[in-house]
C-alpha cells in the first residue's frame, strides 16, 4: 500500500495572497500547501480522499493515470470544489468515477454539482455514481475502508482506516467510541491546524496529546495553517514519531 499526501494545507494555507509573513515568503517546498487530500495505492486500486479547489493541479503534479474511486469526508468546499476534474478519468478510463460520503455529503454536492445530476446531462459533464456511507465499513473499488466519525465543531465528519493506515482531517473531538477503531494504526494523518486554539480543528498540542494516546509508529500532521509556522522549525520540537506532513510525500506501508 501507497500512501501519497496529495494536500497538507487549509482553506487558510500558504501561500495566502498578500501575506508577507515568513511561511508565505518561505522557499522551501514543504511550506507550500495545497488544500487537505491523499490518494491511496492499495489492492491493485487508486483511490483519492477528497477533491479539493486544488485537485486538478494535484493529480497532473502526481501524473495519476487511473482513479477507481472518491471518498469524501465531509462537505466543505475545501474538500468538494474540484469534484467537476473527474471528468478527465471518465474520458480515459470511459467509465463512470464511484463517489463515497454521507447522505448529507451527497446532497450537498448534488446541490453545488447539479448539471452532474441533471436527468438532461449537458455532453461531456462529469460521469459519477453515488454510495451512501455511514459509521459502518464499506467497500471502494473493493477495497475495505473503515469510517470513524469525528467532529469538526459541532459537524460530524468521517476519517477512514484502510488497513493499517488512518486518516483523520478537520476535527477537534472524537469519542472514546470511535478512537477504539483507531486503536492498532501503524501511520496515522491526523488534523493539526496551528498554535492557537480553534473553535473546530486541533491544536499541534492537542494533535500530539491525542497521538500520545494511539501510539501508532509513525504521525504526521495535516491540514496546516500559514500559522504554524515554518517547517524545518515545527519539526524540531516534535517527537521522533512525529512529523508535520507535506505535499508530495509518499509512505509505503
Amino acid at each position: 500500500m501507497q500512501v501519497t499526501l496529495l494536500g497538507t494545507g487549509t482553506s487558510s494555507g500558504v501561500p495566502m495572497i498578500g501575506c508577507t509573513c515568513a511561511v508565505c515568503r518561505s522557499v522551501d517546498y514543504r511550506d507550500k500547501r495545497l488544500r487537505s487530500s491523499v490518494h491511496l495505492a492499495v489492492d491493485g486500486q487508486s483511490i483519492v480522499i477528497d477533491t479539493g479547489p486544488d485537485f486538478r493541479q494535484q493529480m497532473l503534479r502526481l501524473g495519476l493515470q487511473r482513479l477507481d474511486a472518491v471518498v469524501f469526508t465531509h462537505e466543505h468546499k475545501d474538500h468538494t470544489a474540484g469534484l467537476d476534474e473527474v471528468r478527465a478519468f471518465n474520458f480515459r478510463q470511459q467509465e463512470e468515477i464511484p463517489i463515497y460520503g454521507h447522505g448529507r455529503v451527497l446532497n450537498q454536492l448534488r446541490t453545488e454539482f447539479a448539471y452532474v445530476f441533471a436527468d438532461k446531462k449537458y455532453p461531456g459533464v462529469p460521469s459519477i455514481r453515488t454510495h451512501e456511507i455511514d459509521k459502518e465499513p464499506f467497500e471502494a473499488a473493493g477495497v475495505r475502508i473503515i469510517p470513524i466519525e469525528v467532529m469538526h465543531h459541532r459537524l460530524p465528519v468521517f476519517g477512514f482506516r484502510v488497513h493499517n493506515f488512518t486518516y483523520l482531517t478537520d476535527l477537534n473531538y472524537i469519542s472514546e467510541e470511535e478512537l477504539e477503531k483507531v486503536y492498532g494504526t501503524q501511520v496515522l494523518v491526523l488534523d493539526a491546524l496551528q498554535r492557537n486554539d480553534h473553535i473546530s480543528h486541533f491544536t499541534l498540542a492537542q494533535a500530539v496529546a491525542l497521538v500520545d494516546r494511539i501510539r501508532p509508529e509513525l504521525t504526521f500532521f495535516t491540514h496546516i495553517s500559514h500559522k504554524m509556522g515554518l517547517h524545518r522549525e515545527v519539526e524540531k520540537e516534535l517527537p521522533p514519531n512525529m512529523h508535520l506532513g507535506y505535499d508530495g510525500l509518499q509512505l509505503s506501508l
